[in-house]
């Protein structure tokens, strides 16, 4: 190791850390999961550093775990015993903005919110948007397909990104930095590396979608009486807005009430309690005529009994204090230890006998368990928390959940990715002649299994 260590040192623009000198920050990402201590972490400033620092690990059989912003939910980040850890924050910073165009060209480091001020900057907006948006860096949300607030107008991240250059396990730099939206030239290689986790090749650069900035806002907050009158609700203004809807966001009584009534910055707008309840979004070209058309929407919901209590926002402060409600997921840790997080999807049709068989099977399994469950829902997303208060319900939760996720035919990470958390639970939303693909992909183009060995493919 130390001979390797010694070469890895020589690389021009490589700044390598040892011992004493890696902090806690390389050690673990935000999961709960247990941290651990790489034998050195390889913090490339260029391509060219990557790539030789691939090019030797691949010629010694040294495993590697490829860091970002280390804001992963699922472990993947996380260095396990024997491996080195290449941390991408030095390869950092916007190369090109063309405006013509409408693209970014960025280095895989580069945190989103700096593209996204970026792109503010000149007129435009990047739409990719998470809590993480400080911390986190656009190669992790191109390696894990991050997904966010924005999904149901602007797609996921594999939607945003025109073209890439990737490092090989062995050094080969394979770079396709295409800029055109449509180019059927042969394969579309970028997606062997959007959403596989670093697993086939290290993303380096890439090559982003911007869009023209909205000329207008509209935000609600709805409450409901049950989850059928929300899709009822959601077939609603997908046909009145026609496109421009940007978010709609469904909060269940067990997190709106848990949050409004636990985080101190947080207060319920509402003077009554409701089963349910929604947050939309409407961008569009013309603020007073996009007014009008969602109060007249809203209103007329509001007649037929689809909604039952509707609050409009008035000021940017109105808006945020809204999505303080639906962002209020970070502070639960404050108060609730030994959860079981799921970040899942199922067919909108079958959310609610999903969340009926979930609830049933968890009851009879984990007496006690409690779930707070809020989610995206318009492009299939849910999102919940069981808890007990014991840590030795936690395994239970997850198996019981995972399996009637199967059942329903959904998927196990809607946008968190597998990681190491849920490689144990991958056969639950993937055939497995799907699994012996990806096993066959990672042995083409990582023989030697270095790079990010145990996450997402099984064994």
């Amino acid at each position: 190791m130390q001979d390797l260590i010694t070469q890895l040192q020589a690389i021009p623009g490589n700044d390598v850390l040892l011992g004493n000198s890696i902090s806690e920050k390389y050690q673990h990402d935000w999961s709960a999961d247990a941290p651990g201590m790489p034998g050195a972490v390889l913090r490339p400033a260029t391509t060219e550093a990557l790539s030789a620092i691939l090019r030797l690990c691949h010629a010694a059989g040294q495993p590697v775990v490829v860091q970002g912003g280390l804001t992963g939910l699922t472990g993947g980040a996380i260095p396990k015993s024997g491996e080195l850890a290449i941390n991408l924050e030095r390869l950092n910073g916007i190369e090109e903005l063309d405006a013509d165009a409408m693209t970014m060209t960025v280095k895989a480091g580069t945190p989103l919110q700096t593209i996204q001020e970026a792109a503010d900057a000149a007129g435009f907006i990047f739409p990719l948007d998470l809590g993480a948006r400080g911390t986190c860096n656009i190669g992790g949300n191109i390696s894990t397909n991050a997904g966010g607030n924005q999904v149901l107008r602007f797609g996921m991240t594999r939607a945003l990104v025109l073209g890439l250059e990737a490092v090989m396990a062995d050094g080969t730099v394979l770079t396709s930095m295409n800029k055109m939206l449509k180019n059927n030239a042969g394969y579309d290689l970028k997606h062997l590396f959007i959403g596989t986790e670093g697993t086939l090749g290290v993303v380096s650069r890439a090559v982003l979608r911007l869009f023209p900035k909205a000329a207008s806002r509209c935000t609600a907050l709805l409450a409901l009486e049950d989850f059928a009158d929300v899709t009822k609700l959601l077939r609603l203004l997908s046909a009145k807005f026609s496109g421009s809807m940007s978010a709609f966001e469904v909060m269940w009584a067990s997190y709106f009430d848990f949050i409004t009534e636990h985080v101190d910055s947080v207060d319920s707008p509402f003077d009554a309690h409701y089963p349910v309840y929604v947050l939309t979004e409407l961008e569009g070209s013309d603020q007073e005529k996009d007014a009008e058309l969602f109060m007249n929407t809203l209103s007329s919901a509001m007649e037929d009994g689809l909604v039952v209590d509707a609050l409009i926002a008035s000021s940017e402060k109105d808006r945020e204090k809204f999505w303080k409600i639906r962002d209020g997921v970070g502070e639960i840790g404050a108060f609730i230890k030994d959860t079981a997080n799921f970040d899942i999807s199922v067919p909108i049709s079958s959310m609610a006998a999903f969340l009926a068989q979930v609830e049933m099977e968890l009851v009879a399994a984990v007496p006690g368990a409690r779930m707070l469950v809020f989610g995206h829902i318009a492009d299939s997303n849910l999102h919940f928390m069981c808890y007990t208060g014991s840590h030795d319900d936690v395994k239970a939760m997850y198996d019981v959940v995972y399996k009637v996720v199967g059942d329903f035919g959904g998927s196990v990470s809607a946008e968190h990715g597998i990681g190491v958390q849920k490689i144990g639970y991958l056969q639950h939303s993937r055939t497995p002649a799907e699994i012996a693909l990806m096993q066959n992909l990672k042995q083409a183009l990582d023989p030697k299994g270095i790079l990010n060995p145990g996450r997402v493919i099984p064994g």
